[in-house]
């Protein structure tokens, strides 16, 4: 398929121009993909459109990835990811799944009503600050409320330097608010639970129906599904809008440095306590207690910083666990495979 769009439209970055030798550049083409099938991944090059077919060999790869190819566009390599939103796959299994790669700025969306949740919203920064990447908090649904004030302030409090944008999904001026963080080159992407107005914002901000909306549930302001695949979309003001499912269940896994850096200042008093190994229960001198006692830190916060700390440490040993089995196996694999060959070969 015939499609046009410019390089810095696609979100080419320095970055990746800087993983080529000169002689890819000479003898090669770049493409990023925009859509994962269960057999293919849609390519979008320069100046065409097309279908790679999903191989054994090829790595781990999704929507926003960057593949080196051939001239008759056969798979050479991945190029480096800029950035990695990961989690830990819902349900008991024991794998991760990839949400979102390169890139540049995370929408954290929330509808200012009974979804408003603190705890949620520094998950969703925990996952963004591992992946150093731009969080954007995004308050939705400013029409339905007027206590929209007293929350921002709530969000602010966490860190007087986390942008805030207080809109109306339906209103393109309400929405341009959020256009300085989407000029050409940069890649965005938007994050929150079904209900909270993503899929109106992104039609707003791309001034077309391109997602499918629906009502939220009166009896519980929770909302459906509607936004069920990773989208691509590109927008007039020339930066690149990767749409995410919304999700009920977003578990933690390898995310250690995104927790500190979340809850910076609880992890910056750890460090001051008396004792290395101190759990923060009852040992003396503990800095974390003394604060919280004086009202430097408040009790829900801390107790949501032990939550996202537990749950990590323990997805990730589980992850590694797994990733130990598999690589076990894969040589248990490889040794049967040489045995056979040898068989054959009269050995």
């Amino acid at each position: 398929m015939n499609i046009s769009i410019s390089m810095p439209h696609l979100g080419w970055q320095t970055f990746f121009q800087q993983q080529l030798t000169l002689a890819e550049l000479e003898s090669s083409q770049c493409a990023r993909i925009i859509a994962h099938h269960r057999s293919v991944y849609v390519l979008q090059l320069e100046n065409r459109q097309f279908q790679l077919p999903i191989t054994i060999n090829m790595p781990a790869m999704t929507v926003g990835d960057w593949l080196l190819l051939t001239d008759d566009y056969q798979f050479i390599r991945l190029l480096e990811r800029k950035s990695l939103l990961k989690r830990k796959s819902a349900g008991s299994k024991v794998d991760e799944q990839l949400i979102a790669v390169n890139i540049d700025v995370l929408f954290i969306v929330s509808s200012l009503n009974q979804d408003f949740n603190l705890n949620r919203i520094e998950r969703y920064l925990a996952i963004a600050n591992e992946a150093t990447i731009e969080p954007v908090v995004v308050l939705t649904k400013s029409d339905l409320t007027d206590n929209w004030q007293a929350l921002k302030a709530q969000l602010q409090s966490l860190d007087p330097f986390l942008p805030v944008e207080v809109v109306n999904s339906l209103d393109a001026d309400s929405v341009d608010a959020l256009k300085p963080w989407c000029k050409q080159g940069s890649s965005v992407s938007f994050i929150g639970s079904s209900g909270v107005g993503k899929s109106t914002l992104v039609n707003t901000l791309l001034g077309k129906q391109a997602q499918v909306t629906s009502h939220i549930r009166e009896d519980d302001d929770k909302g459906r599904h509607t936004t069920t695949a990773r989208s691509v979309h590109f927008m007039p003001s020339g930066g690149v809008l990767i749409d995410t499912p919304g999700m009920r269940e977003l578990q933690l896994v390898e995310c250690n440095d995104g927790v500190d850096k979340t809850f910076a200042d609880i992890s910056q008093l750890a460090e001051q306590c008396r004792f290395s190994n101190c759990q923060h229960s009852n040992e003396p001198d503990c800095a974390i207690l003394q604060a919280l006692e004086v009202g430097v830190i408040d009790k829900r916060r801390l107790n949501n910083y032990f939550k996202l700390q537990a749950e990590q440490a323990r997805n990730s040993a589980s992850m590694q666990v797994k990733r130990a089995k598999d690589k076990a196996l894969s040589k248990m694999y490889r040794n049967v495979q040489t045995s056979a060959r040898l068989s054959k070969k009269g050995y």
